[in-house]
């Protein structure tokens, strides 16, 4: 009898189950994932004289870009959700679902100085008709010239 202390088999680990169990993490991840696109419109707001500011928690604000689309933020919204067309039922739909039908909120359309007056119109129709009559527009207070002779 012979006996050894060598062993002739090499050991080795087999990496094929870890991949497979990393990649169906990574699909799992990647399918799970919601990514949400929070943008805002950019809008150069018309000048005013005067300034009335008034802090309300319940504020619908319908903003509408130089190019006439539009963006619509809540109560409840932290950021403006920008609507994929400039369809009448699209806006509509978009108002009740952030005012979740309360018609006790102030309406602040807030329209870029471009903006073409149709579009301002149909936001403030479109408002109207749903039931909500306090409607108001964003300014920004205008830089007065004070030159020194």
């Amino acid at each position: 009898m012979k006996f050894s202390d060598r062993n002739d088999e090499d050991t080795h680990i087999n990496l094929t189950p870890l991949i497979d169990v990393v990649f169906l993490l990574l699909i799992f991840f990647m399918v799970s994932t919601t990514f949400s696109k929070e943008s805002q419109l950019k809008i150069q707001l018309p000048e005013s004289s005067d300034q009335s500011s008034q802090a309300q928690d319940d504020l619908l604000e319908i903003q509408i870009s130089a190019a006439g689309t539009y963006a619509v933020k809540g109560p409840q919204d932290k950021a403006a959700k920008e609507l994929i067309n400039t369809a009448r039922e699209t806006l509509n739909r978009a108002i009740l679902e952030a005012t979740q039908g309360n018609k006790e909120v102030v309406t602040v359309i807030r329209a870029d100085r471009r903006t073409p007056h149709e579009s301002v119109i149909t936001a403030m129709d479109i408002a109207r008709r749903l039931g909500y009559t306090s409607i108001t527009f964003a300014t920004q207070r205008a830089v007065e010239n004070t030159q020194s002779p």
